[in-house]
């Protein structure tokens, strides 16, 4: 039971939902940059959360199955094609054996997520096939290398079919603009009142510097009162703000540790919000807290128990 990678894209990646217990020794997270599409791709297809999916990015990534399943697709419009028929992301999708599918070119966002009936069968590294390139770690051999023409991409047989879609009211668009609530760290303090003012109040625009390591914003610079800082641990979301002024906010494949200071941080869901952005795209910020990060997870993970019609 496998598909056939025709054509690999710039960058189709094995994921779930990262290689946790390691950050101690240098080995980063991994994992999906769009938590909210990974998770509704499993949960649309009654899987584990974790079952390990393909997260697709920019397009240009093709696929030939071998035999039956369901699929689902969530993320980004990346304007998929089945048999050469167009079809939408945030559904699920009866695949064939001789199907074929493909991922054109972006519509709507930058990272598309494919899961199917009981997940993909990777090789697993450290209890994740979490793809960290730079580490040489997860993937679909194991060794850290993103999809390449001619991979055959294992999953289980299974004869139920899943039919079942999200509710267009709850679909994001990417071409929103984007307000993110920043949690105030402990360095948060070290940026003056006036600092603080510039970042809450200014449009950040995504430069071309982003990948899965981080995205580099460019605005009215910003600076903190201290010159550096010894090198600390580094959460996921995080913003640095290194000596230009411009913040950088850390995401799935980041260093584990970092010597910038950080104005705050980002909930993984509104990270993810970021991680559908391309190059151009306007981002601001606002204050905002822990109780209201945590209730806003609070509420997805009871959405995602309850699922969708459908099920």
């Amino acid at each position: 039971m496998s598909f056939e990678v025709l054509a690999p894209g710039m960058l189709a990646l094995m994921q779930d939902s990262g290689r946790r217990g390691y950050q101690h020794i240098g080995v980063t997270t991994g994992g999906p940059m769009d938590e909210f599409a990974f998770f509704w791709a499993n949960r649309l297809l009654d899987n584990d959360l974790n079952a390990p999916q393909i997260e697709i990015t920019f397009g240009g990534f093709s696929l030939l199955a071998h035999d039956d399943t369901s699929m689902a697709i969530t993320g980004g419009d990346l304007g998929a094609r089945l048999n050469n028929r167009d079809i939408r992301p945030w559904r699920t999708y009866r695949i064939s054996r001789g199907d074929r599918l493909e991922f054109t070119a972006p519509v709507n966002g930058l990272r598309a997520y494919l899961a199917v009936r009981g997940g993909f069968k990777p090789a697993m590294k450290l209890g994740s096939c979490a793809t960290v390139s730079r580490e040489g770690l997860g993937g679909l051999h194991g060794n850290g290398a993103k999809l390449a023409k001619g991979d055959r991409i294992g999953f289980a047989k299974t004869d139920n079919l899943v039919d079942a879609a999200l509710p267009d009211t709850e679909i994001p668009d990417y071409r929103e603009p984007l307000r993110l609530g920043l949690l105030p760290g402990y360095q948060f303090r070290h940026f003056p009142p006036v600092q603080r003012m510039k970042f809450f109040s200014d449009d950040y625009e995504v430069t071309q510097n982003i990948d899965r390591m981080g995205y580099r914003l460019q605005g009215d610079a910003i600076h903190s009162d201290l010159d550096g800082i010894v090198s600390e641990g580094i959460a996921y979301g995080a913003i640095q703000v290194p000596s230009d002024g411009q913040p950088i906010v850390l995401m799935k494949d980041r260093q584990t540790i970092g010597g910038y200071p950080k104005i705050g941080c980002l909930s993984a869901l509104d990270a993810g919000h970021l991680a559908q952005r391309g190059p151009g795209a306007s981002v601001s910020f606002y204050l905002g807290d822990v109780a209201g990060a945590e209730a806003q997870r609070l509420l997805f993970n009871r959405r995602l128990r309850l699922g969708v019609s459908g099920d």
